[in-house]
């Protein structure tokens, strides 16, 4: 099988698991975003396939080798630390030679590839540059340059993004996208930014207490959580209790919710985004709360309800917006195909 397979793999520091049992399928080509807040071993996972951590228990293949035990400089990896690592006292182009004049290749060659890296990275002529000159968007472009040198068959990045702000790490997102698919090569990134996940990864993986919780594409884990640390970390949602009676009907705050249907009796919770949230004229047996903050966003504007006591949020668009005030009285319409039932 090509690409990446992770066969039971666990990691232990002592008596911690930081890894438990993971078991992942990677396809070659594949662009895959390792998700979860920190401390879940996202980082320890890719330390692992990278070679830097032996496993506890378990196995890394790679095109069909089982690469468990291999050094990590015999992996033909590329990887882009978080600290980018870049040389500050060699010029742009003789860090992204850097990889090639270690393997001893010749000059002529290192002086071709590192041409053909900068026209692939939009910074063409920029070879005698001092790094310390660059943009931090342009020293992230040097530092995957350097590291795609080798024409690696797998490409890793730990937290890649994370120095730069707000604005140009939305761009950049767009142009790692794009690169890595005009290379086509196999690429996991870990972040904990879970709009960076959404923007680049075929594939999501959602990690919780070094567990991974779901599997997915990334609008299969939007509109379809397995659970509800995965709709609550994904985006934002609104969860809500509720109460199943012996006929599969759902119940919350008091009042039935017509058209849903989950296995009962007993507890349940639901998932549903702040944007499928609707509010209307209090009535037609829909639960009643009152508006207790609006925050206009410009682009969006959010509405706060506090219903049974929990705060839930509906989010609309100006031209949609429902004229309610704080302190107005409102009514909360949970549409049945915008719900998703999670098990308790």
């Amino acid at each position: 099988m090509t690409g990446l397979v992770l066969r039971d793999i666990s990691k232990r520091f002592g008596a911690t698991t930081v890894v438990d049992q993971v078991q992942l399928t990677v396809p070659e080509g594949g662009f895959v975003c390792l998700l979860g807040p920190s401390g879940c071993g996202k980082t320890t996972l890719l330390r692992m396939i990278a070679g830097l951590e032996a496993p506890s228990t378990g196995a890394v293949w790679l095109d069909g080798e089982d690469i468990t035990a291999v050094p990590t400089h015999q992996r033909n990896l590329g990887m882009v630390f978080q600290s980018l690592a870049l040389f500050p006292h060699l010029s742009v182009g003789e860090n992204i030679a850097y990889p090639l004049r270690i393997r001893g290749r010749s000059r002529a060659e290192q002086a071709r590839r590192t041409e053909e890296l900068l026209n692939l990275i939009h910074l063409p002529g920029f070879g005698d540059r001092p790094v310390a000159k660059l943009s931090g968007g342009q020293r992230q472009r040097v530092a995957i340059a350097r590291a795609l040198a080798l024409s690696p068959r797998l490409f890793l990045l730990d937290e890649p993004l994370s120095a730069l702000d707000a604005k140009l790490r939305e761009a950049m997102q767009v142009e790692l996208r794009q690169l890595q698919q005009r290379l086509g090569i196999t690429t996991i990134v870990v972040t904990h930014d879970q709009r960076e996940a959404m923007t680049m990864a075929d594939l999501v993986v959602v990690m919780g207490e070094g567990r991974i919780r779901q599997v997915a594409a990334p609008i299969e884990i939007y509109r379809h959580p397995a659970d509800a640390f995965v709709a609550d970390f994904i985006g934002s949602t609104n969860l809500i209790e509720l109460q199943l009676d012996a006929n599969g009907r759902a119940w919350a705050f008091g009042c039935a919710l017509p058209g849903l249907l989950a296995q009962g009796p007993g507890r349940a919770t639901l998932s549903i985004r702040p944007e499928d949230l609707q509010l209307t004229a209090p009535g037609d047996g829909a639960p009643v709360g009152r508006v207790s903050f609006v925050r206009d966003l410009g682009a969006t504007i959010e509405t706060f309800v506090e219903v049974g006591g929990k705060v839930l949020v509906a989010v609309t668009t100006p031209r949609a917006r429902a004229q309610a005030q704080p302190g107005d009285a409102v009514g909360v319409v949970l549409p049945p195909e915008n719900c998703v039932v999670l098990a308790s």
